[in-house]
């Protein structure tokens, strides 16, 4: 047995690459169109990790999606937090959690589904503006 993807649900596939593509900064492996059953999907992974992919399905007709939360979250490990978290603020992502301790952050995507950003390795030394920023809503 091997592990494959995790399938997260997206309203709107536009605004859901804008945040786990341009922002979040995983990479498009493949994506699929499947006309028959009105969905496309899309699966995504970090940079040079291919074994742990995001797949993003779009259904084509409009469903009210419910409870973000309980799906619990994803979670990535990134080089640097400040500089994810600032990627993210540029393209307009609300830092849930603020990486205060230098370590860890929430944000959500647009479908509320959270993402646990991870500091690779130690710790970054608690840098502003981030150590003191409060949290905002729930991750």
């Amino acid at each position: 047995m091997r592990y494959l993807h995790t399938m997260v649900r997206v309203t709107d596939l536009d605004a859901s690459l804008k945040f786990y593509r341009d922002a979040l900064g995983l990479e498009v492996l493949r994506s699929k169109e499947v006309p028959a059953g009105r969905f496309t999907l899309v699966f995504l992974a970090a940079p040079g990790d291919s074994s742990a992919q995001v797949e993003l399905t779009y259904n084509w007709d409009a469903e009210a999606l419910q409870g973000g939360r309980n799906f619990g979250h994803l979670a990535y490990a990134v080089d640097n937090i400040y500089a994810t978290c600032e990627r993210l603020q540029q393209h307009g992502v609300t830092i849930l959690r603020p990486p205060r301790d230098g370590y860890m952050a929430f944000v959500r995507s647009p479908d509320n589904v959270s993402v646990e950003l991870l500091q690779a390795g130690q710790p970054l030394p608690p840098a502003e503006p981030w150590a003191s920023m409060p949290n905002t809503g729930q991750w």
